[in-house]
């Protein structure tokens, strides 16, 4: 959640938000009144076509109907005697009653327009007799004589007797209708194609048209037009469905009482549509309007006022990250945004003067600490020098004296070099080895020491005066008369991040007091009134300041071993 809340709270999201609220309704509005209109047209045009199709499906129902009552009265007329398989053939009798029935269906076909041919087909002699209309292709009629022929004399019990069949040709689907009377078929059949025909005179649409389906709403009629617009006529319910890739059609269907096959009507989106009521088109194009000058309002909005303002705040995260160089470009904009820009970058060009002014006040603070610090250090152990001097002198041991005046000598020689901020490592491990030996000169067999340092180490800077002020420390605090102490001061590459080097000054005394651990961890002064413990604060500080808390110094005690000293420097 906590992402979401600068963007919620953002202006650019409030003004986007009050002009929505604004705009939103009345669009909304509009878009609802817009699909209401389109549905009640929707309704209105299916319902018109419902009704029509239902009429139409009701005529051809009842022709159907008619036309099965015509052939059972037929079934019932004598001369079909004559066709049946007869011992006693009589050629004359047999003549007579074919003339007779072609002259029946004949007659009767006229009335039934809607069927293609009333047939009779006497299974016993192989007869097939059968009506024919005048406007009817040659072709397409004998090809469905061969076929319905065929059917008849070979396989017709894939046919439902008393029932109108829909039976599928070579070519074209059939209607077929037939009553078996002793091996005597009389019946009908209509073609499909056919019964679509009277549909080309109705108006749907320049795309639009009829067409008929099996009971399973596969296409008879039009296949491949349902094929190339990719419509879906397998809707459930008897209104009306919207279906179609390239256009949109209302699909509306009517199933026959009679047969089992649909009627269905496909009228184009686009035709009905275009029968809306000018007020609802005025509505149309108001809440196009109103979208369009929500995003034109907006993009204005964005260009004069938000943009601005995002630039100003991208530069005001900049400065706060510390990037003093950050400006505004002087675009021509809105009077208050120059005055705005301009005092933002004169703000910045006066905050980065004043920052370089106070960074190098404290540098010089700095180092002028860092001074006090080291003079610190140099009178405490030149007082303890001369003590010593005159302790060897009291005695008259002149040998030692001279060894101890050669590593004074050398031990100033250091400190009155080092005044500045680093040192190698080659030369404090040197002065500390020279302070040890000077301790040892004056308590022979109490204090053993032992170095340890990568000799790619050596070159190394770092501030003087920090692994021998540890040492003395170590010596001052942890030495006595009943017991040598050891001192081992290691060096070497940091294990974790090898651009560190760490050091390490580890003695066998009794350790750090807890108060003294305490203070050291919580970064508090250790010095009090004596002076006493100063060089562990003065190391601290002058780590500090030399390397701005990249440095790091940790103070333990490690049991069986005494006080531990470690400290993590850049190389």
């Amino acid at each position: 959640m906590k992402p979401l809340k600068p963007l919620i709270n953002s202006l650019m999201f409030k003004l986007f938000l009050t002009i929505f609220l604004i705009i939103g309704p009345l669009i909304i509005f509009h878009i609802i009144n817009n699909y209401y209109a389109n549905e009640v047209i929707r309704n209105q045009v299916a319902q018109s076509n419902k009704n029509m199709l239902n009429i139409y499906m009701d005529q051809i129902d009842k022709s159907l109907e008619g036309v099965g009552n015509y052939i059972f009265q037929l079934s019932a007329n004598t001369d079909l005697y004559f066709l049946q398989y007869h011992e006693n053939f009589d050629l004359n009798d047999y003549e007579e009653a074919k003339i007779r029935l072609s002259n029946s269906i004949n007659n009767q076909s006229y009335f039934y327009t809607a069927i293609d041919s009333i047939f009779l087909y006497s299974s016993s002699y192989k007869y097939f007799l059968y009506t024919q209309k005048n406007d009817e292709n040659f072709t397409d009629r004998m090809n469905a004589t061969d076929e319905i022929h065929d059917l008849l004399e070979n396989t017709p019990e894939n046919l439902r007797e008393g029932k109108w069949n829909l039976w599928k040709g070579k070519k074209n689907y059939y209607l077929l209708y037939y009553l078996n009377i002793d091996g005597v078929y009389v019946g009908a059949w209509v073609n499909m194609n056919n019964l679509v025909k009277p549909f080309k005179y109705i108006d749907f649409g320049e795309t639009g048209r009829a067409l008929l389906t099996t009971s399973m709403l596969q296409p008879i009629t039009n296949k491949k037009f349902i094929e190339d617009e990719k419509l879906d006529l397998t809707f459930k319910g008897n209104k009306f469905a919207v279906s179609g890739d390239n256009e949109r059609f209302m699909v509306m269907k009517e199933k026959s009482s009679s047969g089992d096959f649909y009627l269905l009507a496909l009228i184009p989106e686009s035709e009905i549509l275009e029968k809306l009521p000018f007020l609802q088109r005025i509505s149309s194009v108001i809440s196009i309007g109103a979208v369009l000058f929500l995003f034109l309002f907006i993009f204005i909005m964005r260009k004069v006022f938000l943009q601005p303002i995002k630039r100003i705040v991208s530069a005001m995260k900049k400065l706060r990250e510390g990037d003093m160089e950050v400006r505004l470009p002087m675009n021509h904009n809105s009077t208050e945004f120059e005055v705005m820009n301009g005092t933002f970058n004169h703000m910045i060009s006066e905050i980065k003067d004043l920052k370089i002014n106070v960074y190098e006040e404290k540098l010089n603070l700095q180092r002028a600490e860092l001074n006090h610090l080291q003079l610190q250090i140099n009178p405490h152990f030149f007082l303890n020098s001369l003590n010593i001097i005159y302790n060897l002198a009291t005695v008259k041991d002149f040998a030692i004296i001279q060894e101890m005046s050669k590593c004074l000598a050398n031990y100033f020689r250091f400190m009155f070099r080092s005044n500045s901020y680093f040192v190698s490592l080659e030369e404090e491990l040197k002065h500390t080895e020279n302070y040890i030996k000077i301790q040892q000169l004056r308590f022979p067999e109490a204090i053993n020491y032992e170095v340890e340092a990568s000799s790619d180490l050596m070159e190394c800077n770092i501030p003087p005066l920090v692994i021998q002020t540890i040492a003395e420390n170590s010596i001052k605090h942890a030495f006595n008369m009943d017991e040598p102490i050891e001192i081992k001061i290691t060096v070497k590459k940091d294990n974790e991040d090898p651009g560190f080097m760490e050091i390490k000054i580890q003695d066998t005394g009794e350790g750090f007091p807890e108060e003294v651990l305490c203070s050291l961890e919580n970064d508090e002064s250790l010095t009090n009134q004596e002076g006493e413990r100063i060089g562990l604060w003065n190391v601290k500080r002058r780590l500090n300041l030399l390397y701005e808390g990249y440095a790091h110094i940790h103070f333990s005690n490690e049991q069986g071993k005494g006080a531990t000293v470690r400290m993590k420097v850049p190389i």
